[in-house]
């Protein structure tokens, strides 16, 4: 793939080392439009990851894994405990599972048809269609917006949500799509709440490792009473770049919790990875040389986070935002735009950006946009010179 067959493309990109014609984010739209949607990164993996699939494939060893106390299992756990303080499992607290799979394993786990779930909106698509599917109510705690455009927690209105048929409450830190990473005190409300109500929680940790403005906390992490009520979902899909190889991991210091789950999914998913992943998430997490590109990775992410902010402030005042915390997402709320019934559709024709649309999180979505900043700067860079004539009012 050349720059030429990017003609509206004028700023001198270098579209070649972004462009991946195996990947859906790049073959979604037409290639006219730059997309900032799906969560990948259009950084490379680590060399080490890819060298660790290739050497493990190479070798033959693409036998059957062996399960229990293998040395990937022992190394996610100590870097939980290490690194984030979520310590106290063992081999056994684990389920191989990645993200979506496990948000819809937890709905039907923990609930029968008729109770109900609730979560804070905007939320990933997938918890809503997770409990859509588990034939359960969802009952929505819509998060609102602080003084410095932060989301906030309405804990008034979290209260008056709960009802005798609430089950479990579904969490994500760092929250997708904001990017806001919780608070201690925050967490130990929601807590709070979650114990006086004998609630079940399932929280999204999948950014965990991608904070700008911490610390990340772990939510199973601020009690042990809280811990044997938790499910934390985790994986190295968003820190590595790694989503194609579809592997995550569930963990709970409940085991009869993760009883109720193998239940569920029995015969259905198989709680051990396959070698291609295993051998790729071992080396992201025991290697300097994924260390090493993580820390410049992140750099990177950052900086392209606050380009996106000063663009924001000099050229989009009329914008919502405020800078994600985790992630590298961008939430904008574009609500003062005559076009904002249909935001991303109306910028991925008109600038040939695309985003992912806000009505995707739920109707507190309704009027936002989500922008992907997980790129090369001179591609964001093209990107924002697109998007400035249609957000300045």
């Amino acid at each position: 793939m050349t720059t030429a067959s990017f003609p509206e493309h004028s700023t001198g990109a270098d579209w070649q080392r972004a462009y991946d014609p195996k990947s859906v984010k790049w073959n979604f739209y037409d290639r006219d439009v730059i997309p900032m949607w799906v969560a990948d990164m259009d950084m490379p993996v680590a060399p080490v990851i890819a060298e660790a699939v290739a050497r493990r494939v190479h070798d033959s060893r693409v036998a059957y894994p062996v399960r229990g106390r293998t040395p990937l299992v022992e190394a996610i756990l100590g870097r939980l405990a290490t690194r984030h303080g979520l310590a106290g499992l063992e081999h056994d607290h684990a389920i191989f599972l990645s993200c979506v799979p496990g948000l819809h394993a937890t709905a039907r786990a923990l609930t029968t048809p008729g109770e109900a779930i609730v979560v804070q909106t905007p939320l990933y698509g997938p918890f809503l269609d997770a409990i859509a599917t588990a034939r359960v109510t969802r009952q929505d705690n819509p998060l609102v917006r602080g003084t410095d455009h932060q989301y906030e927690i309405d804990f008034d209105h979290l209260e008056a949500t709960v009802t005798p048929a609430t089950r479990v409450l579904m969490f994500c830190n760092p929250h997708n799509p904001s990017g806001r990473v919780w608070r201690r005190a925050e967490l130990e409300t929601v807590a709070d709440f979650v114990l006086r109500h004998r609630l079940w929680l399932v929280t999204d940790e999948l950014h965990n490792e991608l904070v700008h403005d911490g610390p990340y906390i772990p939510f199973a992490s601020i009690s042990p009473e809280i811990a044997q009520r938790t499910i934390t979902l985790t994986g190295p899909a968003k820190t590595f770049n790694t989503a194609g190889l579809s592997i995550g991991i569930m963990v709970s210091h409940n085991r009869e919790l993760l009883n109720r789950v193998r239940a569920v999914t029995h015969g259905l998913v198989q709680e051990y990875p396959n070698v291609a992943a295993e051998a790729a998430w071992l080396a992201a997490i025991t290697t300097p040389e994924a260390d090493a590109w993580h820390r410049e990775t992140l750099a990177m992410i950052g900086a392209n986070r606050d380009r996106l902010t000063r663009f924001l402030a000099e050229h989009a005042p009329a914008v919502g935002y405020a800078p994600s915390q985790g992630t590298y997402l961008g939430w904008l709320d574009v609500r003062a735009y005559p076009w904002a019934e249909h935001p991303a559709d109306y910028l991925k024709a008109h600038a040939k950006v695309g985003l992912s649309d806000g009505t995707s999180y739920g109707p507190a979505g309704a009027g936002h946009v989500r922008l992907n900043y997980a790129t090369y700067p001179d591609i964001l860079e093209e990107a924002l010179a697109r998007l400035a004539p249609h957000l300045a009012l």
